[in-house]
């Protein structure tokens, strides 16, 4: 009797286990969309506030620093036509800051077909003052039938001081339910 249940119990240990497993496998997983780790100016769109710093860095080689004299809008990448249909967008980055007399946020604007225009900031949760690498992350969710056809990447500043950006990382998810 005590055999017959271990058994019954073992089986059904490994049926759960196994609905288990192909249920995971059918879930949508958060993928890498693309990777900017701002070790060189190569596909910075932004002009002469920008340089590479090699001597500060989140990841031990090198990043972005912004020098602001006042408010401005730092246009760093356009991802172009990505397929985000249906599916959340991520826009996560490494922030540092010295001096910042105002904040720093991300800033993401999707650009549609029809010429609209959508914005995501991270006004939220900015950088400011003198600060350590923090990650900082703004999104969008896409709806099905809105697949935007660019994404800009930018850095806002709102006043005087110096700004690092580094390990720029976009990923795409499952839209929230």
């Amino acid at each position: 009797m005590k055999r017959s249940t271990i058994i019954a119990a073992l089986a059904l240990t490994v049926a759960a286990q196994g609905m288990l497993g192909s249920c995971s496998r059918t879930q949508k997983r958060v993928e890498e969309v693309t990777h900017f780790e701002l070790n060189s100016m190569d596909g910075v769109l932004a002009g002469s506030c920008v340089a590479v710093d090699s001597t500060v860095s989140s990841d031990g080689t090198a990043s972005l620093k912004i020098t602001s004299e006042g408010p401005m809008t730092v246009h760093l990448f356009e991802l172009g036509d990505i397929d985000i249909e249906n599916a959340k967008l991520v826009y996560r980055a490494m922030l540092r800051s010295k001096k910042l007399s105002g904040k720093a946020w991300l800033e993401m604007t999707a650009v549609f077909k029809n010429g609209g225009e959508t914005v995501s900031r991270g006004v939220d949760r900015p950088a400011a003052g003198t600060s350590e690498w923090t990650t900082y992350e703004i999104m969008f969710l896409f709806k099905k039938k809105e697949n935007p056809r660019n994404v800009k990447l930018d850095l806002v500043i709102e006043g005087k001081g110096t700004v690092w950006i580094d390990d720029i990382l976009i990923l795409k998810g499952p839209p929230i339910i």
